[in-house]
This record gives C-alpha cells, sequence and structure tokens, in this order.
C-alpha cells in the first residue's frame, strides 16, 4: 500500500511561507525559494541577537564616560575606583542610574573620588 503525503507537504510547506510572509519576489511564494531565505533569516536573527548584546554594552559605556566626565572623572578611572572600593555595580546598572537617578550616581562617583 503505498503512502500519500499530500496533506503533510501541504502543512510543512504552509508552515514555511507563513515564516516567510512579507518578504519581497518569490521568496514568500515559491517553496524552494521561500526555504532558503528562512534558512538565512534565522541565522542572520541568531547573529542579531549576539549583536544586540555588544550594542548595548557599548551605549552603557558611552553613557557612562559622559556622565562621569560631567563629575570630573574618566571612565576608565571611574570603573577602576568602583572596583578597588568592592562597589559591585555592573555597567548596566550604572547606566540605568544615569538615565533615571542621576542624583545617585553623582552620589556614588563622590564616594569613589574621595579616598
Amino acid at each position: 500500500m503505498r503512502v500519500k503525503r499530500g496533506v503533510v507537504s501541504r502543512r510543512k510547506h504552509k508552515k514555511l511561507l507563513g515564516l516567510t510572509k512579507g518578504f519581497l519576489g518569490s521568496k514568500h511564494r515559491l517553496v524552494r525559494s521561500a526555504h532558503e531565505a528562512a534558512l538565512h533569516a534565522g541565522s542572520y536573527a541568531y547573529h542579531g541577537r549576539k549583536l544586540k548584546k555588544r550594542d548595548f554594552r557599548a551605549l552603557w559605556i558611552t553613557r557612562i564616560g559622559e556622565a562621569s566626565k560631567r563629575e570630573g572623572i574618566s571612565y576608565s578611572q571611574l570603573i577602576n575606583k568602583l572596583k578597588k572600593e568592592n562597589i559591585e555595580l555592573d555597567r548596566k546598572i550604572l547606566s540605568d542610574l544615569i538615565v533615571n537617578d542621576i542624583e545617585t550616581f553623582k552620589k556614588i562617583v563622590k564616594e569613589v573620588k574621595l579616598p
């Protein structure tokens, strides 16, 4: 007895074409093109998730650098003194303080600059 795969392959194709919905040209219409486009899109998305972390860290460092310059201390000196004083605030938290609560950031800088 032979196996008829019409329903199964139709389901797979519909799922694939759903993934590539919104792509240009034949990449959202033809199954082979759509399959290749979906594979590339997945790899780009994976790589993008890694880049996102790098980009945010760079943003935090820029924010901290500019805010610390206004307080009269360089970024590298600030980070070094925070480590020496065992103040365990990472760059994400420091950046958030600059955006949402600048007074607390100024107090931290003042605390670090004293000794």
